[in-house]
């Protein structure tokens, strides 16, 4: 019995990595149109090719199984992704806020496949481990390639914005990251309750005592250049936060999806700093580029931390849902 339990849920492990991979699929086959540079829509289109051999060995591994994609989570997150592209459009900055939203999707890409895989050799499904273990590897090598894109992509935001007052803009960033940190706050402070294992819970907590304190240099730099943060943004990221975390806490397996989350989260704030500090190069600022720098090494840190629970996310996931150790 406990044999068959495990086996349900690696193939609801598949499900949704094989939902992850739709939902990425319309992103990427726009993303070359609106990357606003040449160098980011080449690496865009050559990830969409692996993109596609990744959702079909998913689908492969599903089928050997004698299962099926699920045809509810593949159309919701499909149309997920067509909402993001027409978000990524709507924006002044397209290329940074495409870059920075690719580069966390990768790592929760990542952080999915590192799970299935060890969900996968839990199961005793040597093929299931390897297929995750070798898309696992694609999306690192893929994030990697995004970062070392990110002088492009705030070149080409300020290119394409015509923005002639660097300062007007860096200011913008500020607010946008200040927002960003309102999210994560609410978001962590829920965390130590759901997170359903006990290091985990203790890496949320104190996560949440340093993201208030990179809100409030955030705030500082503000000050110091006569800007304000984004009340609007701030009150609608914290909205979102609220909604994550009720989503969070109704699933079965909230260990590992929210550990998964919180990775990319991590991510998409490494690629908001990285961004910003550019800018501020840009605007001459240099008190707010020691700032961002700053900020961002913690963000890494966190991150390196939760890349280093995955073993436990998986096994209390399992545990959540009925699986004996």
């Amino acid at each position: 019995m406990a044999k068959k339990t495990l086996d349900d849920q690696l193939n609801k492990y598949l499900t949704d990595a094989h939902s992850i991979e739709e939902q990425a699929l319309p992103q990427l086959r726009a993303a070359p149109e609106i990357a606003g540079d040449p160098g980011l829509a080449s690496i865009f289109r050559d990830h969409l090719t692996e993109t596609e051999a990744q959702e079909r060995l998913v689908r492969e591994r599903l089928e050997a199984r004698g299962a099926s994609p699920s045809k509810v989570k593949d159309a919701v997150m499909k149309a997920g992704g067509l909402g993001f592209v027409l978000f990524a459009q709507s924006q002044p900055d397209t290329p940074g806020k495409l870059t920075a939203h690719a580069y966390s999707y990768e790592h929760l890409e990542l952080a999915g496949y590192e799970l299935l895989m060890r969900v996968a050799e839990r199961a005793g499904d040597r093929e299931t481990a390897e297929a995750a273990r070798r898309i696992r590897d694609e999306e690192q090598r893929m994030a990697e390639r995004l970062e070392g894109a990110f002088d492009r992509a705030a070149d080409a935001s300020l290119d394409l914005k015509g923005a002639e007052d660097p300062d007007a803009e860096l200011d913008k960033y500020l607010a946008d990251a200040h927002a960003l940190e309102s999210q994560s706050i609410q978001l962590l402070e829920r965390g130590p309750q759901i997170g359903g294992e006990p290091e985990l819970e203790r890496l949320y907590a104190e996560h949440l005592d340093e993201t208030r304190s990179q809100q409030q240099l955030l705030e500082a730099r503000l000050v110091a250049r006569d800007a304000s943060e984004s009340k609007l943004k701030d009150a609608a990221m914290r909205l979102g936060a609220l909604n994550w975390g009720a989503f969070f806490q109704a699933q079965p397996d909230t260990p590992g999806k929210l550990a998964a989350f919180a990775y990319a989260f991590e991510h998409l704030e490494i690629a908001g700093y990285e961004l910003l500090w550019r800018v501020a190069r840009r605007a001459d600022d240099q008190d707010t580029i020691a700032t961002a720098q700053r900020v961002v090494a913690q963000e890494r840190s966190m991150a390196e931390r939760l890349a280093s629970l995955w073993d436990r996310a998986a096994e209390a996931s399992l545990s959540a849902q009925g699986v004996p150790a």
